[in-house]
């Protein structure tokens, strides 16, 4: 029998480095235009935006590679309108990192997406199975209020749970590594674009 909760802890501590392929592939068999440039940034952009957002309120604690836990139940910023923004600012900066290489389009983007979901849907069984023990039913009243990965327009409050503080300057060093990435891998679309 597959067992998923393991599965899903794997998953979760190699999650930096699944997105590796897909980036070769992207600069390998990249067709950029001066229109897949844009489009892709702009998505891509909303994606980081998103983390950024998470980030700043729920810390470096995102960045852990052990096993899943958090010191609050984070519902604020970002995490007000939908319970995952890191990983819906993941497959939106993938997404548009693909947008802009225009590589293999659209199967490669098709199938990055439907990777990533799947990715991500496996960590979150984790991760809900530990909000779900950790905080009860405050938890369990956030996860019947706010969407998984699709943000509602609306944002939720609950004054009953302790939130962090907003910390821009934490969340742009707790990003500093995806923004590295960001910038080098959209520098070498544009050289390649330049090139061609």
């Amino acid at each position: 029998m597959i067992n998923l909760e393991k599965i899903s802890k794997t998953v979760f501590k190699y999650r930096s480095y699944t997105p590796i392929p897909f980036l070769i592939v992207m600069l390998i068999f990249q067709q950029t235009t001066l229109q897949s440039l844009i489009i892709g940034f702009v998505v891509a952009l909303t994606g980081e935006a998103f983390r950024l957002w998470g980030v700043s309120y729920a810390g470096s604690e995102t960045r852990t590679t052990g096993d899943v836990g958090g010191t609050y139940l984070v519902i604020s910023g970002a995490f007000g309108h939908v319970r995952n923004p890191l990983y819906l600012g993941n497959i939106l900066l993938y997404l548009g990192i693909g947008i802009m290489s225009n590589a293999l389009f659209p199967y490669l983007q098709i199938v990055a997406l439907v990777f990533f979901y799947i990715q991500y849907r496996l960590i979150i069984i984790a991760e809900e199975k530990y909000l779900k023990s950790a905080f009860g039913k405050s938890y369990e009243k956030y996860y019947n209020s706010v969407p998984r990965l699709i943000p509602r327009p609306t944002k939720y409050v609950d004054k009953s749970v302790p939130q962090p503080p907003l910390n821009v300057k934490a969340g742009l060093r707790s990003e500093k590594r995806s923004l590295q990435a960001f910038t080098i891998i959209t520098a070498i679309l544009i050289i390649q674009y330049l090139m061609n």
